[in-house]
């Protein structure tokens, strides 16, 4: 399965005009290489910042279509990867916190990886990629791979294994708090998950080199979600006096207090305050700082991932994705964590690398439950009839290509929908009552500082994007 010569299906991204269906062309199926990091800004040169030490996912973007506006459908890790890899939507009573599996949510629903196994491909998890470890095991040909636990903290203060949901009442009692929130230490980067994560794709990778099958290898690293744990290497890529504090650390001008919550998830780990306004700026610096430096590791072991893909010469057949799972708030709007439907926390990268496509921006408007769809496409798979999101096909064969007219998060009892230009967000009781809302104008106000949902002048707008959203959520089968 070494390539030389582009197959058939890459010379269709070439050749958009005379292509028939990918499905015409069965034989040299991409691979694929599905990257998921947990909790990933889109803080990179990629996305227009500054000040973050990312060669891997510059690189990366410069081979590949940057998608610069992809949203998740839920700002929480295990109902984001859920919604992600079964294609639907979330809702009130689907993928609707961190525990959320698709067996259970989406029983009978067959998952990404499970469709494409179904139809020939070899599918490997390792690392995090549905949140709970046993979900949907028919999806894998193999049982999933995690890091050892023992062996990857025994250099680290913080050792409680966040992915075990018997921590979860433990982590309410201060005096049983997890470890600090952050640390550095001189360790090589295999002393923590990530690195481990590495050096076990590249074992797969070299064996699936010379596999008969094509193969999806579900790689899903851990950093830089809490704690924010790297080798010291990383931490000395910074100086911590010069990283910016938030621009705007206050709740929007106007905003209900429906869209506050107080970052239970960082305040699970010692030395953070439990009341969020006594949070010091020396901590919030560090906390960003030890951000900052986990990205840096995780970005240095996709780096050597994307190595063995070209050392073993699959880079001609293998379709790259890089996405994070959703956002993290760093001190915006006064907030941590996730957990809201600010841009903050529902904006996250996604980078896909197609042998034979230009690389480019793609700027319209895209969200998570369209990469299912999307790899099928590009797979030539059939497609099942269950998928609620849209092939993002054109715009990777053609970045310039318009997105959606609007994506649809959720999060808890909010709902929102986003359009090029507004953000508008409802809140609503269980029973699906209006609460309060939230209307953002993203052409001048990008950093989402004053809710326009009562301005007399944005009435016309609110009342359209009401309707909108009223309709997604009809079409999605309700609340």
């Amino acid at each position: 399965m070494k390539f030389r010569q582009l197959p058939p299906w890459i010379a269709c991204l070439l050749v958009l005009s005379s292509c028939g269906p990918l499905s015409d062309n069965p034989v040299g199926r991409p691979n694929i290489l599905f990257i998921m990091v947990d909790d990933l800004r889109p803080q990179f040169a990629a996305y227009g910042r500054t000040g973050m030490v990312t060669p891997s996912l510059d690189q990366l973007a410069k081979d590949g279509i940057v998608f610069k506006r992809a949203f998740v459908n839920v700002p929480v890790c295990g109902a984001s990867r859920a919604s992600l890899l079964t294609g639907l939507r979330p809702t009130s009573t689907r993928f609707i916190n961190f525990l959320s599996r698709a067996d259970v949510d989406a029983p009978g629903v067959p998952t990404l990886p499970e469709h494409l196994k179904n139809d020939g491909y070899t599918t490997l998890s390792l690392g995090k990629i549905l949140h709970v470890e046993d979900d949907s095991e028919a999806a894998w040909s193999r049982p999933v791979w995690r890091p050892n636990q023992v062996e990857a903290v025994q250099a680290a203060t913080s050792p409680r294994n966040y992915l075990d949901p018997s921590n979860i009442e433990a982590d309410k009692n201060a005096e049983t708090k997890r470890g600090l929130p952050y640390e550095r230490l001189e360790v090589p980067d295999n002393a923590y998950y990530d690195g481990q994560i590495a050096d076990q794709a590249i074992l797969e990778i070299d064996a699936l080199s010379n596999a008969e099958n094509p193969f999806f290898l579900a790689v899903g690293f851990m950093k830089p979600h809490l704690p924010f744990n790297a080798p010291a290497k990383y931490w000395d890529l910074y100086d911590a006096a010069s990283l910016p504090l938030a621009e705007f650390d206050e709740m929007p001008e106007g905003a209900p207090k429906e869209a506050k919550h107080n970052w239970g998830e960082l305040r699970n780990y010692g030395s953070v305050p439990d009341a969020p306004e006594d949070l010091s700026e020396e901590m919030a610096r560090t906390l960003r700082h030890a951000y900052y430096a986990s990205t840096s590791y995780v970005d240095a072991q996709i780096g050597k991932v994307l190595k063995a893909i070209d050392d073993y010469a699959l880079a001609d057949n293998t379709i790259v994705v890089v996405v994070g799972d959703h956002g993290w708030s760093l001190g915006e709007h006064g907030l941590w964590s996730k957990h809201s439907l600010f841009n903050v926390a529902t904006h996250t990268p996604m980078i896909f690398r197609a042998p034979g496509a230009t690389p480019g921006e793609a700027n319209g408007l895209v969200e998570f439950v369209d990469i299912y769809p999307t790899l099928l496409a590009m797979t030539g798979t059939q497609p099942p009839a269950h998928l609620q999101g849209s092939s993002m096909l054109s715009m990777i064969q053609n970045p310039s290509s318009h997105g959606k007219n609007a994506v649809f998060p959720r999060w808890q009892k909010a709902e929102n929908v986003r359009t090029d230009r507004y953000s508008y967000t409802q809140f609503r009781t269980p029973e699906g009552e209006l609460i309060s809302h939230m209307l953002y104008d993203s052409m001048s106000d990008g950093d989402e500082t004053v809710n326009l949902a009562d301005d007399p002048s944005r009435a016309a707008d609110v009342n359209e994007l009401k309707l909108l959203l009223s309709k997604k959520i009809e079409d999605r089968g309700g609340f």
